[in-house]
């Protein structure tokens, strides 16, 4: 029998790779792919929750399906991914509205999972969250002209803060010959982008090759003819060699665009956070790499608030921030999550203090970028066209120096098509984006 199957993503883009590959699974099992759970057959939701809003976003989707469900109009509700292994003892007592939970080890039981589910059948897969990464077929939800690539899976890292080693496992790289592989064929179906993703790209190999094999794996993708740009998320500070600047400065393929959580730069609050290396190799590898590849553009994550940090500390990372001048930036409030060795420490920062700092990040950067993008009136830039905004008038796109969903735009009046890639004189700042002229 075939069903009509509703998906809901949520969380990161390793996420929405696991999503698509669900969605290629299940309609290759024959069921039909609905844009809107309202009177599907089924919701399958694929969840973060790996912080508190994370979680926390995840339970209000899962409840307005229930509610769709109380109303007749969706029978049954899947979960999926990071919410469903973190919280899988617990899940079902606080949410019996759920039909079926899959672990991040059982993506590929999906077919299965929801055939039992739709058949009254209670249906739960946690597979082996550290085998070898499961090599399934996508359908591209993104795009035109761009897709990620996911290069491994899991981490070793293990910060203080963070619980994904224990919810997504160990770091498990993809074999190279399989990346490259998909990467051709993402590149036949149209892709002329490819966005490199891991939670840390820098550790690519070690666990297969004995050895880092990032360098080698970039040269493979540069050689790919219809790839036209390769862009890096995330490396980790301390596992950025000379070889790896080398290959990212010398192919021009390779996106002059680093994204590179440092997370802070106070020597006594890296420590706290585990993170390898201090806030002088940060430093060093910033002013290295930017005179190492002219015209780079730098996006980093910080965390605010960890247990121990005063103002002298806060005020260490506004100096250097002001200093580096990263044109890229996230920040976030320092969040205590079970399991996590940080939610434990002593001298916890009150929330109302983490924010204001968090604010007063936001600030600093934004005059950085704002300045930054000030430095590009005038410029003509090569952007990828991703559509076109009736609001406005204005067809819009991404340069090298923005990524998607997380960066700016490039609006532009003119003619244009998506998917493609045109030449932009930038005239001016549109809020803050830019604004430009197709030549």
């Amino acid at each position: 029998m075939s069903y009509k199957i509703a998906f809901i993503s949520l969380g990161c883009a390793k996420n929405l790779i696991n999503c698509e590959q669900m969605l290629a699974l299940v309609s290759g099992a024959g069921h039909s792919i609905v844009s809107e759970p309202d009177n599907a057959d089924a919701v399958i939701i694929n969840t973060c929750g790996f912080i508190e809003s994370a979680t926390s976003e995840a339970i209000e989707n899962i409840l307005e399906m229930a509610q769709l469900k109380k109303e007749g109009k969706l029978r049954k509700i899947i979960v999926t991914g990071c919410l469903a292994q973190r919280y899988k003892d617990k899940i079902l007592k606080e949410l019996p509205e759920i039909d079926a939970l899959v672990g991040v080890g059982s993506y590929s039981e999906i077919v299965r999972v929801l055939e039992g589910a739709m058949s009254g059948k209670a249906a739960y897969r946690f597979g082996d969250k550290s085998a070898p990464v499961d090599e399934l077929d996508r359908i591209i939800s993104t795009g035109p002209g761009w897709a990620y690539i996911k290069i491994a899976e899991g981490c070793d890292n293990c910060c203080a803060y963070c619980v994904i080693p224990s919810i997504r496992g160990r770091f498990r790289s993809r074999p190279m010959e399989n990346i490259v592989q998909e990467a051709r064929e993402l590149a036949r179906r149209g892709v002329r982008e490819l966005i490199v993703v891991a939670q840390d790209i820098t550790r690519y190999g070690i666990d297969l090759y004995g050895k880092h094999s990032l360098p080698e794996l970039l040269r493979r993708l540069c050689e790919i003819p219809d790839i036209r740009w390769v862009r890096l998320h995330y490396l980790y500070p301390d596992e950025i060699d000379g070889e790896l600047i080398s290959v990212i400065a010398n192919e021009p393929k390779i996106l002059k665009y680093l994204d590179i959580p440092i997370q802070h730069i106070n020597n006594d609050i890296l420590r706290r956070m585990n993170r390898r290396g201090a806030g002088d190799e940060i430093r060093s590898l910033f002013k290295t790499l930017r005179r190492r590849i002219p015209g780079l553009v730098l996006r980093t994550s910080l965390i605010v608030g960890l247990p121990g940090e005063g103002e002298e500390e806060f005020q260490e990372l506004c100096e250097f921030l002001r200093e580096a001048k990263i044109e890229r930036a996230g920040v976030f409030v320092f969040s205590p999550e079970e399991g996590a060795p940080a939610a434990a420490m002593p001298d916890q920062v009150d929330r109302d203090t983490a924010e204001r700092r968090a604010e007063l990040i936001m600030e600093l950067q934004n005059s950085i970028m704002d300045e930054f993008n000030n430095s590009r009136i005038g410029q003509t830039l090569e952007v990828l066209c991703e559509g076109y905004d009736p609001e406005s008038g204005y067809w819009y796109g991404r340069s090298f120096a923005d990524s998607p969903d997380i960066d700016g735009r490039v609006y532009f009046s003119g003619h244009g098509q998506p998917g493609e890639f045109l030449q932009v004189r930038i005239t001016d700042i549109f809020h803050v984006d830019l604004l430009g002229e197709s030549i």
